[in-house]
């Protein structure tokens, strides 16, 4: 009996991260017409997850604002800059600055 949870909690996890995964795309596809519904489509992401215990992967946890949870698109609503080992990636929504390490090739001299 206890399997059968286990592999139904386990589906459901799965059901939610392909979710999750398919609000983002809908956001993406949809920033370019109305970025406040590529907004709503993040926030229904994050509730799922929250909802579920799933965390967001890390490439589509970039994608979201952590000060006023809006969806980030480089050039449009963020912009990148490199600072030596990070990465800083700033809202222009909000002005929040968000830092990512990151790996620079090492030149062999």
């Amino acid at each position: 009996m206890a399997r059968k949870k286990k592999n139904q909690k386990n589906l459901i996890k799965d059901i939610a991260i392909q979710r999750i995964e398919y609000l983002f795309r809908l956001a993406e596809e949809n920033y370019g017409s109305s970025p406040q519904r590529s907004d709503r489509y993040v926030a229904l992401a994050r509730r799922i997850g929250m909802r579920y215990r799933v965390r967001l992967p890390s490439y589509l946890k970039r994608r979201i604002c952590k000060d006023c949870h809006s969806f980030l698109v480089p050039g449009s609503s963020s912009r990148i800059r490199l600072h030596g080992r990070y990465m800083t990636i700033t809202c222009l929504k909000c002005g929040k600055e968000m830092r990512y390490p990151y790996k620079s090739e090492n030149k062999i001299a």
